[in-house]
């Protein structure tokens, strides 16, 4: 029997799935982390136990795979996806972004956009069967709406209203308090990873505070624009997705068509890897 195999691979889990010719799935696998740029030796183990697993619990093996597409977090990253196949015992395997993937599964076969906004951000386009990757390009450059940019706007704030430069409000003075005070916030920023910053991200969306107000609409602007851009005009469905995805919904539900997801992204790479893409 022939198979193909689907992986979805991000920064907290990998998760694998083996289907026959038909679609059915046979066996599910999950591991640890697998972004392949920020930890491409773990990742790899990770990817490989939980393809191990998907296949143990379908009773097939390796040589049964006709075809495999990974949707894996840093597969942008150029010499990434070539290192990680190199390492693969497959003929035929594509590695993608996972926002690839996730769009095929948000999306189905019906041309649309996935916003994807988390921790980080990213977007995709499907028309007609193609999907474009717009955005994804980390903390330091992009992630546009996201948590960690939300978080980060929060102490960036917090420190310009202790200057003076902007006004000081209830929240800006709570997370001065919080924190300890603005060498605290320098501090803290000179560690904090993306994840660290997002924690900060509710009291901004859970907050009428002036200065809430003035974050959110800085980053729903932004958000705003790209999709404005992706739409090109074409009032194309948006998929949302992500633990802000629901907060953006609501913001634009009377600006654009949107649409619950069909699926996960591992249902995407499977429908890519059945497909052949």
């Amino acid at each position: 029997m022939q198979l193909v195999l689907g992986v979805d691979g991000g920064g907290t889990g990998c998760r694998a799935a083996v289907a026959d010719l038909s679609g059915r799935v046979l066996g599910r696998g999950e591991a640890g982390a697998a972004n392949i740029a920020s930890e491409p030796d773990g990742a790899a183990d990770n990817i490989r136990l939980a393809i191990e697993r998907a296949l143990g619990q379908a009773g097939g093996t390796v040589s049964q795979i006709r075809r495999a597409v990974l949707g894996l977090a840093g597969a942008n990253l150029p010499g990434a996806p070539e290192r990680l196949a190199e390492t693969l015992p497959y003929p035929q395997v594509d590695i993608v972004t996972d926002a690839i993937t996730a769009a095929r599964g948000a999306l189905g076969d019906r041309d649309g956009i996935l916003a994807a906004i988390g921790t980080g951000s990213v977007f995709a386009v499907q028309r007609g069967g193609m999907i474009r990757q717009y955005g994804g390009y980390g903390f330091l450059l992009g992630d546009e709406g996201s948590g960690a940019s939300l978080g980060r706007a929060l102490l960036s704030r917090a420190l310009r209203a202790h200057d003076g430069v902007v006004p000081m409000t209830p929240l800006l003075t709570q997370v001065l308090d919080d924190i300890g005070g603005t060498g605290r916030i320098v501090a803290f920023a000179f560690t904090a990873r993306p994840a660290d910053f997002a924690a900060f991200a509710p009291q901004v969306t859970d907050s009428t505070d002036p200065a809430a107000l003035a974050i959110r609409a800085e980053a729903e602007g932004e958000v705003a624009r790209m999709l404005d851009t992706l739409q090109a005009g074409t009032g194309l469905p948006v998929v949302f997705l992500g633990g802000l995805g629901p907060h953006y919904a609501r913001r634009f539900q009377s600006r654009w068509p949107i649409l619950p997801a069909l699926g996960t992204g591992l249902d995407g790479a499977l429908h890519l890897a059945g497909q052949g893409m």
